[in-house]
């Protein structure tokens, strides 16, 4: 959950960012001479942020993780506990064809590990202390060759595509609304542009689609999990790492997570909170895992 969630934080900063740049620039112009919404200009302007903000956030990926968790990098391991950590991920890098990642460590309670980066060849793969203290040995594989494939499979790539074409659809109707809200509700002369009353209901607006929109975003994520799984099946072993996702299992189930929470907990909800769920429950994920013959 922590590597999708820290990218659309970290989407969302940057689309922000962007939006009142280009506000105060004045280059956010997409009415005509008399008034009249040029739609193919707000399509392309929708394009430019929407990708723009997807890619800058990939690109950041691996900055941004690190500061908003306080990862550490294991360059030196000065322990056994680091020393296996860094040749259990450079043993399964080689395994997947990939380059050697970068290795850290976070201080939470809580077991959890995620892989980051914009390219499967520079990428960074950070486990909690947590995971590290709960887990044993061949758990802790099983779901370090679940990060590990996640990096293989270019997911983290593929997520911002997608969150770029999201994004576009966002901002396209969020404009839209706020001429809207400007022309209709606040009646201002439409040669004269959209007013500050515009972008207050377009920065409204583009936060309400935003959410509505990351249903597309979690869904792809719970299909690539399950993916994720075979991948750390096929390096640590399908037994680690039914295992591993048993143990997150009984983590959770112990933890009783406030039920306003149980919609961001790692085995998921029911009914509409599925909709938001990064992960699939971890009862189909294993499922799954113990179907494959």
């Amino acid at each position: 959950m922590k590597r999708i969630f820290l990218f659309i934080l970290t989407n969302l900063a940057v689309l922000f960012v962007i939006n009142i740049t280009l506000r105060l620039l004045g280059v956010d112009r997409v009415l005509n001479e008399s008034g009249g919404i040029n739609f193919e200009a707000l399509l392309v302007l929708s394009a430019v942020i929407g990708f723009a903000g997807s890619i800058m956030s990939l690109l950041m990926s691996k900055w941004s993780a690190k500061r908003m968790v306080g990862a550490q990098v294991v360059e030196n391991p000065i322990d056994p506990t680091e020393r296996w950590l860094v040749e259990t991920v450079r043993r399964q890098a080689g395994a997947a064809g990939i380059g050697m990642p970068e290795v850290a460590i976070y201080d939470a309670p809580d077991v959890n590990a995620f892989a980051t980066g914009w390219n499967r060849n520079a990428a960074l793969v950070a486990v909690s202390t947590g995971l590290l203290r709960n887990m044993s040995k061949d758990e802790a594989e099983a779901v370090l060759g679940h990060e590990i494939s996640h990096v293989a499979n270019g997911d983290m790539v593929t997520l911002a595509l997608i969150q770029g074409v999201v994004n576009t659809f966002v901002i396209f109707f969020a404009k839209l609304f706020g001429i809207l809200v400007d022309r209709v509700l606040l009646k201002n002369d439409p040669r004269q542009g959209p007013g500050i009353g515009a972008f207050v209901a377009e920065i409204v607006a583009q936060l309400v689609l935003g959410v509505l929109a990351s249903m597309i975003v979690m869904w792809f994520s719970r299909q690539r999990e399950f993916r994720a799984d075979a991948g750390g099946a096929s390096l640590a072993g399908r037994q680690k790492m039914i295992a591993a996702l048993e143990r997150l299992k009984m983590n959770h189930e112990q933890a009783m997570l406030p039920e306003k929470m149980a919609a961001f907990g790692i085995s998921g909800g029911q009914g509409w909170s599925r909709l938001f769920m990064t992960h699939p429950p971890l009862d189909e994920r294993i499922a799954a895992l113990r179907a494959v013959r």
